[in-house]
């Protein structure tokens, strides 16, 4: 079987399962955050952390509470890092270094999951499963209750309120994530994951002398961190280790986990302001994007010429045999176009466009379909955008979903979308211009420059995949990719929260003839080229010098 037709069955398989799972996922995620009812084990929860979940929050308060709680884990998660050598469970590793144990406390607290550390090699059983998998679960969480405050932002008539973030946290971690990466985590077990806490033990001899393997609660963890879009390996080969990923089929399923919650949203988002077909119309530009991006990846890919190639059965260089370059080119996509950033191959592997294709994913603000929960808010604020620019074109008021754009909206979307560029491309630019940069490339010219401008590209964008040539763990690399991603996180839901109090604040206009109709595909169409135009202007120019000059050059 060739490699694009592979590519092409699994894309339909994967398109077939998460279409079974849209309705019955977006319905439920929707009676999750719009219900009255508490479980009892969630009116536990807040009784212990001293919340009140009946307080109507507005978005100032409901900032502070994002916030807040992210801080403490950052702190949480330093410390215990820093403790590691002298805790139980830790299989005899020291403490980790001040710099590393600050980027890991804000690659995992940010939903990132960048990794310069070698998880095996470094991490015992109480960090890894009481500190890097909770923030997994907790992580993801606070990315689906901001988007769910913008949701109601468009939902809600003169209140100014966005419900409560203790709430929505509480409930994203006990009635979502939970359950559902319970039932992952099970699915690797049965597929040949590993689920132990055994210490190290050698396993037979190689040149060089034995190999030393280390146990772990790798399913469990592999389930939340494909399911929250996080993608932080329990082994340095991350997914592409067949401890974390035995075979094909669990290949398909990580994937399937990767996207069912980002895509389900758009269903939960039609909910919960009253018109499924404006779910749709997003859900529309989430998936063009994705299959645009995974056959492009799949051509890239594929079109290899050459005996060399041809014997490899295409360009198999860094990608697993057991994936191969089909299953491996729909990884590539999935995790680039969310943010998740787990890998199943080398992406300074790939072709030189193939590469640039990774890079372009994260550069569009992983919004097709995105993080968990970052993927809507930030497809909404395109959508903003795009009803901004076809209001000019038309020369009246823009509306979306009821709501005036007016200055005060328009400027907080532009602010959220200058962000990111600025942080990518300012910290490009200043790593750049450092000679300890320079040793720190494995590579030079056009390849080893899109090493550089992928890692901030991945910082600040929270995905937390790597190019992987370049040797990230110094403490340059570690406090400013640490900077740069709790910046790239938490600056933008200033934005999405202050633009989602504005909307609750305003009383829906009624439609009118010149109204544009958001849930057609006209408006689709017009959201797709608006996130692809301001992506380019954005980025071209550093995408020229690295992976597009690198597969001009081949």
């Amino acid at each position: 079987m060739s490699s694009v037709l592979s590519g092409v069955l699994q894309f339909a398989a994967l398109a077939a399962a998460l279409a079974l799972s849209y309705r019955p996922l977006g319905d439920h995620l929707a009676r999750v955050y719009c219900g009255d009812r508490h479980l009892r084990v969630e009116k536990w929860i807040y009784r212990a952390i001293g919340a009140d979940p009946s307080a109507r929050m507005r978005w100032p308060a409901y900032l502070r509470g994002v916030l807040a709680f992210s801080a403490a884990g950052v702190l949480f998660l330093y410390l215990l890092q820093r403790l590691q050598g002298h805790l139980p469970g830790s299989l005899g590793f020291a403490s980790i270094p001040a710099d590393q144990a600050f980027n890991t406390a804000a690659s995992f607290v940010s939903n990132t999951n960048w990794q310069s550390y070698a998880g095996e090699q470094a991490m015992g059983h109480v960090v890894q499963t009481g500190g890097l998998a909770v923030q997994n679960f907790v992580s993801a969480s606070v990315g689906m209750a901001v988007a769910v405050a913008l949701v109601r932002g468009f939902a809600s008539s003169r209140t100014g309120e966005l419900g409560n973030f203790w709430t929505d946290l509480v409930r994203g971690t006990v009635r979502v994530l939970l359950p559902v990466s319970v039932a992952g985590a099970l699915v690797l077990v049965a597929c040949g994951a590993l689920q132990n806490f055994a210490g190290i033990h050698e396993v037979g001899q190689f040149t060089g002398g034995p190999q030393q393997w280390n146990g772990g609660a790798v399913a469990s963890q592999e389930a939340i961190k494909e399911l929250g879009t996080n993608g932080g390996g329990y082994f340095n080969a991350n997914s592409a280790h067949p401890f974390e990923n035995p075979g094909g089929f669990s290949n398909l399923f990580e994937v399937y986990l990767i996207l069912l919650i980002p895509f389900a949203l758009t269903r939960t988002f039609g909910r919960m302001v009253g018109s499924v077909r404006q779910g749709y119309a997003i859900l529309a530009a989430m998936v063009t994007v994705w299959a645009g991006f995974t056959a492009l990846m799949l051509w890239t890919e594929s079109a290899h010429h050459g005996p060399a190639f041809d014997l490899a059965g295409g360009a198999m260089e860094g990608k697993e045999t057991r994936f191969g370059v089909g299953g491996t080119s729909v990884f590539a996509v999935a995790t680039t176009l969310t943010s998740t950033g787990a890998v199943d191959g080398f992406h300074s592997s790939l072709t030189g466009f193939g590469g640039g294709i990774t890079l372009l994913g994260v550069q569009l603000g992983e919004i097709a379909p995105g993080g968990t929960g970052s993927g809507l808010y930030g497809m909404l604020v395109m959508a903003v955008i795009a009803v901004f620019l076809a209001g000019l074109m038309v020369g009246r008021t823009p509306e979306y979903l009821g709501k005036k754009i007016g200055t005060r909206e328009i400027k907080y979307a532009a602010c959220y979308l200058l962000i990111t560029p600025a942080l990518v491309l300012v910290s490009t630019a200043v790593a750049m211009s450092l000679p300890s940069t320079r040793d720190a490339m494995t590579n030079h010219g056009a390849h080893g420059f899109s090493e550089v401008l992928y890692a901030y590209t991945s910082g600040a964008n929270n995905n937390g995949s790597a190019f992987a040539g370049l040797s990230a763990d110094t403490p340059w690399f570690n406090t400013s990719l640490g900077l740069v991603m709790l910046l790239g996180r938490f600056l933008p839901m200033v934005f999405v929260l202050a633009l989602a109090g504005s909307l609750a604040g305003q009383r829906p206009v009624p439609e009118t003839a010149g109204t544009l109709r958001t849930g057609k595909p006209l408006f689709t169409g017009l959201l797709v080229g608006t996130i692809l135009i301001v992506t380019g202007l954005t980025y071209f120019p550093a995408l020229a010098l690295g992976p597009l000059a690198e597969g001009l050059a081949a």
